[in-house]
């Protein structure tokens, strides 16, 4: 008696699982061993990495409190104390904690006059390559402020250039670069190019007002009349300001008035 098409794929059926169940034998006893070693090696690294990050932020949090009672000793003005914290967390801290507790210690050693020590330990976070550039471009600003007597006009204005030029985003230690770039122009007797810095510092909105100050007298004494430019663009921010009181003032009032008419025609 012929099989029917439903025995026929019933028979199909079990042949295939048959099938497939000696290829999965074949394969465990072929590399079973090397399947599970793969899958708890992928384990035990996993564990090991949330292990290592749960450590990271341990240590983060133990050189922050490390980085606080430095400062506590400072404000206390015991400076050798809060020296002695700041070395430790520079020699065991992360990148970013390192560079701020050779930051802090280079201002321990120019308050003591030993700017010397204070530029080398700038220098050593401006080329710390692990850094954000931001923060590696403040340290070389006071390593070159604190060797400012020491070195040629020319190498400050090298120093500075890259952030004195930078224009795609705008460098944030813009001002203070081009102050002592300025100034490096001006011992060199290059007034048009240190005229110009001051004026561009004069017309910072985010400028401190001693340094806008300072600005202002060198960029006129250089004839830049940075006081106009200062008052023109006062000027138009305030013009602009008043534009968009009144437009609010149109807008809010035709509001009032459409309202009104609305209120009318329900009545």
């Amino acid at each position: 008696m012929a099989l029917s098409p439903t025995n026929d794929a019933a028979l199909l059926q079990e042949v295939d699982e048959a099938v497939r169940k000696d290829r999965l034998d074949t394969i465990m006893q072929r590399y079973g061993r090397w399947i599970v070693g793969g899958v708890l090696a992928a384990l035990l690294a996993f564990g090991g990495y949330l292990f290592w990050n749960h450590r990271q932020d341990a240590a983060r949090g133990e050189q922050a409190e490390e980085l606080i009672a430095a400062f506590e000793k400072l404000g206390t003005n015991q400076p050798r104390a809060a020296t002695t914290e700041l070395q430790k967390l520079a020699a065991s801290g992360d990148p970013a904690y390192r560079a701020v507790a050779q930051m802090q210690e280079a201002n321990i050693k120019a308050q003591t006059g030993d700017l010397k020590a204070a530029a080398a330990l700038m220098a050593k976070v401006a080329a710390d390559t692990k850094l954000d550039q931001a923060l590696r471009d403040l340290a070389l600003i006071r390593q070159t402020a604190f060797e400012y007597d020491t070195l040629k006009p020319e190498t400050v204005i090298a120093r500075m250039k890259p952030m004195v030029d930078a224009k795609d985003p705008a460098s944030s230690w813009f001002a203070s670069a081009a102050e002592l770039s300025a100034t490096a122009h001006y011992q060199l007797g290059q007034f048009d190019q240190a005229g110009a810095l001051y004026g561009r510092i004069a017309k910072l909105p985010g400028a401190t007002k001693s340094l806008q100050s300072r600005s202002v007298q060198m960029a006129g004494m250089l004839g830049v009349d940075a006081v106009v430019d200062r008052a023109t663009d006062s000027a138009a921010a305030e013009n602009k300001a008043a534009q968009d009181a009144v437009g609010d003032q149109k807008g809010s009032a035709a509001s009032k008035a459409a309202a009104a008419a609305k209120t009318e025609e329900a009545n």
